[in-house]
């Protein structure tokens, strides 16, 4: 994440350095240039760069497909033990080919450095063109893209609406039966669908399994105002739609939901999703109160350590300001060694796993929610590097997956923490100046809300894609936060978070339990071993 994050930025100093992109490839870059334009509705530039990109993509299948002959090999046996006939090396060693080339439908749509490639990725050229040629008043070539998307989804219902609004705008000045999808989409479909059948009928007759992948997912659809058709009874001036195109956001994997009991009757709703402008999203207030912001404080005062939870980088998101850090389980080791009450030490446990249960209240989550990861954390803004800062104390990002503004995408994919399911920020204080959360849209600019720190103020959210967040500068002085990630997997439990679970249970058996009898040598060799392991 970050050479990407250095490669970004060396990006943006193109115009000052000499930089050539070896692994850019001219059908991708044309891509994500047109669509840039589109969102600009800058509709004649974005038409030539996706009408490029459309030529560009042609020329790259021809050469991967291409680079698919030559020798193969068949996974499915071991060549040690199995020895093929002549007939059957060949039909293996061509439906390899095959296989191959049919595949290069998924290596076009890759960015270069991504594992995933971009969902429906070629139909959408078609589906971002008809819109543009209709802004732009090419209403022929509009329908002629529309059908050629359709080609692909047939029974995409926004795009059939579009279809007829279009056929609505010709009809008698043209003769619409002369419209047809575009060639060289019909024969490219043709092609693909000939080769799924060739290996489907290989797989069943040589003994190798085979199922074909969904290339065109219809999740990597647009779901924004152009590909709603006024139809009808809308406005048909306004056409298919009037505002900048969005792709689909990343997908949270379970059905969403949100407005359930907050469990504390201090606690205090404050904004849901529609009113944070998003989704799976809300703020709280009154979590914790004022002297347990406090007593967090003096916590962090004596316990944090620069660079903690950020692989001993001090800076590692700004140089203008010092991250600090500390665990629960290095709160209790404190607590146990005396440098901290033991009762404050504990106060961090306690208010995050208060933390853990409204959050898994609120959104109605049906199974058990796990701490991934919890860190006390503070920054503080360093003296003499605040003036004409321009930069955020933490860039924009998403929780589980690598936003790609340029692509539109959220990718899923390490290393990013994929298991995260759920986030949430627990502030401590207000005194300081910038440091305001904000979340924005996926090009990581158009900020959708803004959150002003305070003592006892939540923001909880879906890790996903559907929500790039980031903080503002910190300016002045020091913006402390128990910060916390969740996930819905018990595989990915945060170890420390278990092993402080046990001492907090040891804890409670002394004072309430059994264990209260035993000698005090034996319970304290307990904790110890707890809280060092390694003893």
């Amino acid at each position: 994440m970050e050479i990407q994050q250095d490669l970004d930025d060396y990006k943006t100093m193109a115009g000052k350095v000499d930089l050539v992109d070896r692994e850019a490839r001219p059908h991708m870059e044309d891509y994500l240039s047109g669509v840039r334009y589109y969102d600009k509705e800058e509709y004649h530039l974005a038409i030539d760069f996706l009408e490029r990109a459309l030529k560009e993509y042609g020329v790259a299948d021809a050469e991967c497909r291409v680079l698919c002959e030559g020798p193969q090999r068949f996974e499915e046996y071991e060549y040690l033990d199995y020895k093929a006939t002549l007939y059957e090396a060949i039909a293996e060693h061509y439906m390899q080919v095959l296989l191959c080339q049919h595949e290069c439908v998924r290596e076009l749509a890759t960015r270069p450095g991504r594992l995933s490639p971009i969902e429906n990725f070629l139909p959408l050229h078609y589906d971002f063109l008809q819109f543009a040629y209709y802004r732009v008043g090419d209403y022929v070539q509009a329908l002629e893209c529309t059908k050629t998307y359709l080609l692909f989804h047939p029974e995409d219902e926004a795009v059939l609406e579009n279809e007829d609004y279009y056929k609505s705008l010709l009809e008698g000045f043209v003769d619409l039966r002369a419209i047809k999808p575009r060639e060289e989409a019909a024969t490219f479909l043709r092609r693909h669908k000939l080769e799924a059948d060739l290996l489907e009928a290989a797989a069943a007759n040589l003994g190798f399994l085979y199922t074909e992948p969904s290339y065109w997912s219809i999740s990597g659809s647009r779901q924004d105002g152009q590909r709603a058709s006024s139809g009808p009874q809308g406005n048909q001036a306004d056409g298919p739609g009037s505002t900048p195109a969005q792709k689909d956001l990343a997908k949270v994997g379970h059905q969403l939901q949100e407005g359930g009991p907050l469990l504390f009757n201090e606690v205090q709703f404050v904004y849901n999703s529609k009113q944070l402008n998003g989704t799976q999203r809300v703020l709280l207030d009154n979590v914790i109160s004022q002297g347990e912001c406090q007593e967090l404080q003096h916590v962090a005062n004596h316990i944090l350590m620069a660079g903690d939870g950020y692989r001993g980088k001090t800076s590692p998101h700004t140089p203008n300001e010092r991250f600090e850090g500390a665990t629960v389980l290095k709160a209790l080791k404190f607590g146990y060694e005396g440098r901290i009450p033991l009762k404050s030490a504990r106060l961090f446990y306690d208010v995050s796993e208060k933390a853990r249960k409204i959050v898994e209240s609120y959104f109605r989550l049906n199974s058990t929610l796990y701490f991934s990861y919890t860190h006390l954390v503070c920054r503080t803004a360093l003296s003499g590097q605040q003036e004409r800062r321009n930069d955020l104390s933490h860039p924009i990002h998403a929780d589980n997956c690598l936003l790609d503004p340029e692509a539109n995408e959220c990718w899923k994919e390490p290393p990013a923490y994929t298991f995260r399911d759920y986030s949430a920020l627990l502030y401590m204080n207000g005194d300081f100046e910038g440091g305001e959360f904000i979340f924005t849209e996926m090009d990581a600019k158009t900020v959708t809300a803004s959150i002003k720190p305070k003592c006892g103020r939540m923001i909880s959210f879906s890790s996903g894609g559907e929500n790039p967040h980031g903080v503002k500068a910190v300016t002045r002085g020091q913006r402390c936060a128990v910060a916390l990630w969740f996930t819905l997997n018990p595989l990915y439990r945060e170890l420390e978070r278990i092993q402080a679970d046990e001492v907090i249970a040891a804890l409670d058996q002394e004072y309430f339990g059994p264990i209260k009898n035993r000698p005090l040598v034996q319970i304290c060799w307990k904790f110890t071993f707890l809280i060092f392991p390694s003893l």
